[in-house]
């Protein structure tokens, strides 16, 4: 992506080297454990907390001086999330609305959110109740290291996919999908948060189209690195890469590889808000 000269965003909070120091109690990224990057790209509150970490650790007030690398992470998400400011603030507009901007909380290893703390095992996310999206630079590294996504489009990704859950909470669709989620059994529970999730990636393709009409910003290669980010957090190729035989569709909570990579590209193609609906269709169709 080219965006050299590109605002920041002043909806960004800093917490790297604050708050309590959390012992993740065997929770981790990678290895042996790849299945539970099923949760990454999470996003809405009830999966978050069943990601929450149990661990106790003591209070840090100590500052934290980030790597190079880390500066590069810090300014390229500062600069997405600005860029969905712009977009988002725009496509409200259109439809009569003001788009009200999430802030990104920038944490390393633990941190406290309105949905509870998590570590970042529980990989980004966005929290509905305070209306801010977590991140852990360090997920960057894992996506390139630990599942193979190169790219900083797919990056971007990552961040507009969560922006998307906040779309969902201004326009209430994502509160209402957590009370029937209340309702259901697990199974059904699952299926309406594939349909959550499948939305956040509708509303980061709508953000893609929009941010290359707006600025240009998008070079060869870039769509494919988003498209190969969504096949790989597919739930279908995250349990075969965790060993699964077989697929266990009744565990899949964020969607399959054809159904993220569908969604995505749509969004991509379309830039319409009013054709990102996951909810109406049945569920074989999505």
């Amino acid at each position: 992506m080219k965006m050299d000269g590109r605002r920041t965003s002043a909806n960004v909070e800093d917490r790297r080297g604050k708050g309590a120091a959390v012992t993740a109690g065997g929770i981790g990224l990678g290895g042996i454990i790849i299945y539970l990057i099923v949760s990454l790209m999470g996003g809405d509150a009830s999966a978050v907390m069943e990601q929450m970490s149990q661990g106790t650790g003591s209070a840090t007030t100590e500052e934290y001086v980030p790597t190079a690398q880390e500066k590069e992470f810090e300014l390229f998400a500062s600069q997405i999330l600005a860029s969905t400011e712009d977009v988002w603030m725009a496509v409200f507009k259109q439809h009569g609305a003001t788009y009200r901007a999430p802030k990104m909380v920038i944490f390393k290893g633990s941190v406290a959110s309105g949905c509870g703390n998590a570590t970042s095992a529980t990989g980004p996310f966005y929290c509905s109740a305070d209306e801010k999206l977590y991140l852990d630079l360090d997920f960057f590294n894992e996506m390139q290291q630990s599942m193979g996504i190169k790219g900083d489009f797919a990056c971007a990704y990552v961040i507009a996919h969560e922006v998307g859950h906040h779309i969902q909470n201004l326009l209430g669709t994502l509160g209402e999908a957590h009370q029937q989620m209340a309702r259901m059994d697990k199974t059904e529970s699952n299926k309406m948060s594939v349909r959550i999730e499948l939305q956040a990636d509708y509303y980061a393709g709508v953000w893609g189209h929009h941010e290359n009409k707006m600025f240009g910003s998008l070079e060869d290669g870039d769509l494919e690195e988003a498209i190969n980010a969504a096949k790989k957090i597919g739930d279908d190729y995250l349990q075969k890469q965790a060993g699964y035989r077989d697929v266990k569709s009744d565990l899949f909570t964020h969607g399959t590889s054809v159904q993220r990579m569908r969604w995505l590209k749509k969004g991509l193609q379309t830039g319409d808000l009013s054709q990102g609906d996951t909810f109406s269709p049945s569920y074989a169709s999505l």
